[in-house]
C-alpha cells in the first residue's frame, strides 16, 4: 500500500475566528478568583496585624454609628481617617478600593439629582458622604482580613451558626466552579480549530452544566457532612490576643465613638 501522502506538506489553513469572548470571560473568572485568595494576605502593614475579631467589631459599630449621626464633622473626620488608612495598604489593594468608592458613590449621586433639584441639598449630601465611609470601612475589613479569620470572629461573636455557614460555603463554592468554569472555557477554546459558528451556543451548555455540577457537589457535602456527624455547630479555636497595634487601634474607634457621642 503507498504512502506516499505522509511526504506531502499539509496545506490545510484553519480560518480565523475571534476569541475575544472567551478570553475576556476566562480573564474575569481569574480575577474574581485571585481577589478571593488574594483577601487579607500576610502582610507586615498596621492593618494586617490587627485582631480581626477587633475588625470585625468595630467595623460594624463605626457603620452602625455612620448611619445614625447627623453631624457632618463626624462624617467627614470618619471618611478622611478611612481614606488615610487606605493608603497604608499594598498598592493593589488600596487601587481597587479607591476605584470602589469612587464608583458606587457616582450611582448614588445620580439617583439623589431628584432630591438636590428639589432643594434638599444638605441631607443629599450627607447620605453621599455616609456612602463613601460605609465603602471605604467594609472593603478595608474585606481586603484586610483573610475569610475564615471573618467567620471564626462571627463565631467568637456568637453570630448565628446557619450564618456563618451559608456564607462560607458560599464562598468555597465560588472558588470550585469558578475554577471549573476557566477549564471549560480552556477546553472549548482549545477545540474551537477555525471558524466555530456554534461556540457561543456552547456557553449555554456550560452555564447548565455548572448547575449540574452544583446540585451533584451539594448532595455530596451533605451526604459527607451526615456521615461525619455534623450538627450545624461550628467550634472555634480563635484566641482573643492583644498587641500594641490592637491597643491603638482600639483607641482610635473609642475616639471616633467619643466625637459621636459628643456631636
Amino acid at each position: 500500500m503507498s504512502a506516499d501522502w505522509l511526504f506531502k506538506e499539509e496545506e490545510y489553513r484553519p480560518e480565523k475566528d475571534h476569541q475575544q469572548f472567551l478570553d475576556k470571560s476566562i480573564i474575569s473568572i481569574l480575577k474574581v478568583l485571585s481577589r478571593i485568595r488574594r483577601r487579607g494576605m500576610h502582610s507586615y502593614k498596621f492593618l494586617y496585624r490587627l485582631n480581626p475579631t477587633l475588625k470585625v467589631i468595630f467595623t460594624f459599630l463605626n457603620i452602625i454609628f455612620l448611619s445614625l449621626s447627623r453631624s457632618f464633622v463626624y462624617t467627614l473626620l470618619f471618611d478622611i481617617c478611612g481614606i488615610c488608612f487606605v493608603f497604608t495598604l499594598d498598592s493593589e489593594e488600596r487601587k481597587n478600593i479607591l476605584v470602589i468608592s469612587i464608583t458606587i458613590p457616582i450611582f448614588t449621586l445620580i439617583m439623589l439629582i431628584p432630591s438636590y433639584l428639589s432643594g434638599n441639598v444638605v441631607n443629599s449630601t450627607l447620605i453621599l458622604i455616609k456612602v463613601i465611609g460605609s465603602i471605604i470601612s467594609i472593603n478595608i475589613l474585606s481586603y484586610t482580613t483573610k475569610w475564615d479569620h471573618v467567620t471564626k470572629a462571627l463565631k467568637f461573636l456568637r453570630i448565628p451558626d446557619l450564618f456563618i455557614w451559608v456564607m462560607e460555603i458560599t464562598i468555597k463554592y465560588i472558588v470550585v466552579l469558578g475554577e471549573r468554569s476557566v477549564e471549560m472555557l480552556y477546553a472549548l477554546k482549545v477545540r474551537s480549530v477555525g471558524k466555530n459558528n456554534r461556540k457561543y451556543n456552547s456557553l449555554s451548555k456550560i452555564m447548565g452544566n455548572m448547575f449540574l455540577k452544583s446540585k451533584e457537589m451539594g448532595e455530596e457535602m451533605f451526604s459527607a457532612m451526615e456521615c461525619r456527624g455534623f450538627t450545624g455547630e461550628y467550634y472555634t479555636s480563635l484566641k482573643f490576643n492583644l498587641t500594641k497595634n490592637d491597643i491603638i487601634y482600639i483607641g482610635m474607634n473609642l475616639i471616633f465613638i467619643i466625637i459621636f457621642i459628643v456631636l
